[in-house]
């Protein structure tokens, strides 16, 4: 692994030797609310970026059947919200899966439905299986298929459900919760009663979809995208087409982030999202980054390597990717590609100048297992 030859003994750090008249200060101060910053500086202050996350990977066969027991358990309205959460070792003070990001696996049966709420909060969904799911946004109904991307902004009023001729669906929600709740800044509310509908189904997902095109009567005001659905059905040609033209990136193969229509930016204002295609036979050169991910395999297997650490995914695995983490992704398959969902919170990375990265450059890129 690269190390760097910074030593904490240099100009510039802190190196005080604590004596009893030292001890004594520092107890006064104490006592005051305040404390030498030269006590803490090298903690704070770190030569470069670290996390307090770990890497993980959440087995879906080891975790299906535990998310559809508690269908049997608990209903929608006695649970608010029928989710199992997946939770970082070294998060779990904060619920978060990675640095400062949620996620967790909602199940939902045929006929069910959840009261609408809104919370200060973003959200996502990623859905895993299942048919006539639908989400209500803000008085818009949207019919939901395997491997849509969905998004929930902050402050919308939301419920999810199935119709009652669906097959019982299973998604990966993801939010930006810890990140709110740090920033001290989160709500929640219940809807007293049902959504009324204000547009047809799926009215804007089908207003906005149309490559390259716009209403050019209508106007969006809105700080995140008017497409509250990413269809799987447009978003894997839409790879295919990318990859006819392009050679795969080294790190990422074909990479592709899901974007407001109207600006080209991240789909909301905390959290983003992406969809990448390895290639039959890729073989990722590693690099690392600030900022959070968490991934999920949307067809095909494989296997990412992070931190010197393997992981083998297989459609439907979950796996979490800390900031300023060595990773690499590898196709197992020299025959079929493979599709990574992640979601991310580059947004707020990017848009506060924190984002910096480095590629791996020992043995050809790739690390030592």
């Amino acid at each position: 692994m690269e190390t760097n030859n910074y030593s904490d003994d240099v100009i510039g750090r802190a190196r005080v030797q604590d004596t009893p008249e030292l001890e004594a200060y520092y107890k006064e101060l104490e006592t005051l609310g305040a404390g030498a910053l030269w006590k803490v500086a090298n903690d704070i202050e770190p030569w470069e970026p670290r996390t307090n996350s770990i890497p993980m990977l959440w087995k879906y066969d080891d975790l299906r059947s535990l998310v559809l027991k508690s269908s049997e358990l608990v209903t929608p309205e006695q649970a608010g919200r029928r989710v199992v959460y997946l939770v970082n070792d070294k998060r779990k003070d904060v619920s978060a899966a990675v640095g400062w990001l949620y996620t967790g696996i909602q199940v939902t049966r045929p006929g069910e439905s959840t009261s609408a709420h809104r919370h200060r909060a973003s959200a996502l969904r990623f859905i895993m299986e299942g048919s006539k799911g639908y989400t209500v946004v803000d008085g818009n109904k949207i019919m939901l298929e395997v491997n849509d991307f969905v998004i929930t902004p902050n402050s919308a009023w939301h419920e999810h459900g199935v119709e009652p001729d669906g097959q019982t669906c299973i998604w990966q929600d993801g939010l930006d919760i810890p990140l709110v709740n740090a920033l001290e800044a989160n709500d929640y509310a219940v809807y007293d009663g049902k959504q009324p509908l204000v547009k047809p189904i799926n009215h804007l997902p089908l207003s906005y979809s149309c490559a390259g095109l716009i209403p050019a009567d209508k106007t969006w005001d809105k700080p995140y995208s008017p497409l509250f659905k990413y269809s799987w059905s447009k978003v894997y040609p839409a790879l295919l087409d990318a990859q006819i033209v392009n050679h795969p990136d080294p790190f990422d193969g074909i990479l592709m982030q899901y974007s407001n229509p109207l600006t080209g930016g991240h789909v909301m204002q905390t959290m983003g999202a992406a969809m990448q295609l390895l290639p039959a036979g890729f073989k990722g050169k590693a690099h690392k980054h600030t900022g959070s991910f968490v991934y999920q395999c949307a067809k095909g297997s494989g296997y990412t390597i992070i931190n010197g650490q393997r992981f083998d995914w297989k459609e439907r695995d979950i796996f979490c990717v800390p900031s300023w983490a060595w990773h690499e992704h590898h196709n197992s398959s020299d025959t079929e590609d493979a599709c990574l969902f992640n979601f991310n919170d580059l947004p707020v990375i990017e848009g506060l100048g924190l984002f910096q990265g480095r590629d791996y450059t020992e043995n050809n890129g790739h690390q030592l297992i």
